[in-house]
């Protein structure tokens, strides 16, 4: 069968093709990989401070932006157009805040305070070389700009790899950069098939892959970079089944309110949205009746109108896999709490037959049944009732994944609460542990994974780690 040449772009909500990008052949990609190390080894020694100021730059050009690509982003990937100045705001936080960073974590790190006499001996970050950051479409902009910053920053060359889904992304970003003053080929966006991409990942001249997407994707790109010659650095971001935990005492007006929009925001589709939720006892059914109350509020249609807040998921496909993911956990004994007849409209017809999913909440689950074990990535919760902290904790454990999980309970006011939540901080299997919120990244904070979550990290200063290498320089300055 004759390879792909290009690849089409549909429109989630109405499954028409919107725009179209041609492949390069192997040899134009080759020279597009050698132009990005000649750039790098240029771009590498520009000072820092004049780095930054394109950065800064940056910043400016993609805020001129902001009011075109909000309908832009929904027509690639579906999110409701009200909702995607969240994913631009955030993308503005995280630049601005590495840029803010960026001359503390790549300062030298000085020994002088343990020198001996006549040595001096200091650790400097340098880049490793071209970077190429293979990026998602469900937050593109936010999840692109948490590697392709602070490599650039750093002295690195990126190659950027959009999501199919969402091609029109990167070349906003690589625009901005442009048009911020960032040299020719130190940013170049590539669209690729799965064998181009594997041609790229293995090219002798990319030194790191920075991966952020699904499981098997993931396992994908390490294998690849493992037959590659030599050593080649690999960061992956991945996927999640993040729990949450509502205590007894929670406050559950704002406790079901948060835990909705984190459940349901960008139709589940975040690596980090609560996919399962353990309820004490005591407050369970109240819970549970709350949660419903406000889901059954949700607005269902097409994205490019203000009053939806709940667009499609991004393919057929992946509607059909959430609709058996469901199916499946009622033939096993779950109970789901909402009709699905609440949620059709004209423009979204039979949500089976599209990629319209109708938001639902499952009870009487259990570990058993894989919607609470397994990745669901669509607006889909099972909500499981607990007798205890420790209880709630083997489960939240219990999982292949281990991204975030989130805790609810009255801290402030109660020092008993307060003393539960750190165990819990230290007995969950997460890289990010969270009190009384939930899908949601600081850019000060490592974001990071364990399990089948991944490795590597991004933001925060070890961000910065992660996109260079140490060179330790020991010097001997009287030879007498």
């Amino acid at each position: 069968m004759t390879p792909p040449t290009s690849q089409i772009t549909i429109s989630p909500h109405n499954q028409k093709p919107l725009v179209t990008r041609i492949y390069p052949s192997q040899s134009q990609l080759d020279d597009v990989v050698k132009r990005s190390s000649v750039a790098q080894s240029a771009w590498a020694r520009i000072p820092l401070k004049d780095r930054l100021t394109i950065g800064t730059r940056f910043v400016e050009e993609f805020q001129k932006m902001c009011d075109e690509i909000p309908l832009e982003l929904t027509l690639q990937m579906g999110r409701p157009v009200s909702q995607n100045a969240g994913e631009l705001r955030g993308t503005l936080e995280r630049a601005k805040y590495m840029l803010s960073i960026a001359e503390s974590s790549l300062a030298d790190v000085s020994l002088q305070d343990t020198d001996k006499p006549g040595f001096r001996r200091f650790i400097r970050r340098t880049p490793l070389g071209v970077v190429l950051v293979i990026a998602p479409w469900n937050y593109p902009y936010l999840t692109s700009i948490n590697s392709v910053l602070p490599a650039i920053i750093a002295g690195n060359a990126v190659l950027l790899k959009p999501s199919p889904q969402t091609p029109l992304t990167a070349e906003r970003l690589a625009l901005a950069l442009h048009l911020a003053g960032l040299p020719e080929n130190v940013i170049q966006v590539l669209h690729l098939s799965p064998p181009l991409t594997t041609f790229v990942i293995q090219h002798p001249l990319v030194n790191f892959v920075s991966f952020t997407g699904s499981v098997s994707g993931g396992h994908s790109v390490e294998q690849t970079a493992v037959t590659a010659p030599g050593f080649k650095g690999v960061s992956l971001e991945l996927g999640g089944k993040d729990p949450a935990y509502v205590r007894h005492d929670a406050d559950l007006e704002y406790t079901a309110a948060e835990l909705v929009d984190g459940a349901f925001f960008n139709s589940g589709q975040s690596c980090c949205a609560v996919e399962r939720i353990y309820v004490h006892e005591a407050v369970y059914h109240t819970f549970v009746s709350k949660f419903v109350d406000i889901t059954k509020g949700y607005r269902l249609g097409d994205p490019t109108k203000l009053e939806t807040n709940l667009g499609p998921v991004v393919s057929v496909a992946s509607a059909q896999r959430i609709h058996k993911q469901v199916k499946d956990a009622i033939k096993a004994g779950a109970k789901a709490l909402i009709p699905e007849g609440l949620f059709l409209k004209p423009e979204t017809g039979n949500p089976e037959g599209t990629a319209y999913v109708a938001p639902q909440i499952l009870v009487d689950v259990n570990h058993t049944m894989e919607v609470m074990m397994e990745e669901t990535f669509g607006p889909v919760v099972g909500i499981q009732k607990v007798c205890s902290d420790e209880e709630a904790i083997r489960l939240m454990n219990d999982s292949p994944y281990g991204l975030t999980a989130s805790v609810w309970t009255n801290a402030e006011k109660n020092p008993e609460s307060q003393e539960a939540f750190l165990k819990f901080v230290d007995e969950l299997h997460t890289g990010t542990v969270f009190l009384n919120r939930c899908d949601y990244l600081d850019p000060a904070l490592a974001w990071t994974g364990v399990k089948d979550s991944g490795r590597g990290v991004s933001l925060s200063k070890f961000g910065y780690d992660q996109l260079t290498r140490a060179k330790s320089i020991h010097m001997k300055i009287k030879t007498s």
